[in-house]
């Protein structure tokens, strides 16, 4: 699967030529700031496209409450909007945007500049772990081992952030964005399940409990 672009725009016809533009992502697409903050409840893309002029509340409030909340602190989010006036580049940069294209746009530099955002999410490594974030794989050296997407997602939250404790409450909002089908007790289980998939490469003993805490993954000293 290839990296995953969530669009926010309330214009079905610049839906298609985005999802034209970006042809091998996953594309999303959602028509309010309203119905993205659902969407995102449920799975974190690896890129926001965000329109300024939405119905109901702005983009750029929705940028700003991304960037208010540890979840999409990181996500990166590129403003498309006709909204094109150097005080309005100058002002959505300033709220949080990592990059901001005027209306009309070019598909082919919409495309480039979607895919300059996205390298730096290409894959992480710690430890002789290695994650490919646009295959979604796990590997340790030549072999490679066999998560599913929800022990996929917690691996990658705990290598983001190495050595932090995460309690059960925490990983369920930063994680699942409180997925009401996951409960605490569930987050024990895919800990047990990322351990045993983990096992094969010795990885397991990286997750480690911290009891009356919550869970962490430990570096190698």
């Amino acid at each position: 699967m290839g990296f995953s672009v969530m669009v926010v725009e309330d214009e079905p016809a610049i839906q298609e030529l985005i999802a034209a533009s970006l042809n091998g992502y996953e594309v999303r697409c959602t028509g309010s700031a309203e119905a993205a903050v659902l969407a995102l409840a449920q799975a974190t893309p690896d890129l926001l496209l965000l329109d300024w002029g939405l119905p109901g509340q702005s983009g750029i409030d929705l940028l700003r409450r991304l960037r208010s909340q540890a979840r999409t602190r990181a996500l990166p989010v590129i403003m498309l909007t006709a909204r094109c006036q150097p005080q309005d580049v100058v002002f959505g940069l300033e709220c949080g945007a990592d990059d901001y294209i005027s209306k009309p746009f070019s598909p082919l530099e919409l495309r480039a500049r979607v895919q300059v955002q996205l390298p730096r999410k290409a894959g992480m490594a710690l430890n002789g772990l290695q994650l490919d974030l646009a295959a979604r794989s796990v590997s340790a050296g030549a072999r490679g081992l066999a998560l599913g997407p929800a022990e996929f997602s917690l691996l990658r939250h705990f290598m983001r952030h190495p050595e932090r404790t995460h309690t059960r409450a925490a990983l369920l909002e930063q994680v699942w964005g409180n997925d009401s089908t996951v409960s605490e007790r569930a987050v024990d289980t895919r800990v047990r399940r990322l351990r045993l998939a983990l096992q094969a490469s010795g990885h397991h003993a990286m997750i480690e409990t911290v009891r009356g805490d919550g869970y962490r993954l430990a570096v190698a000293r």
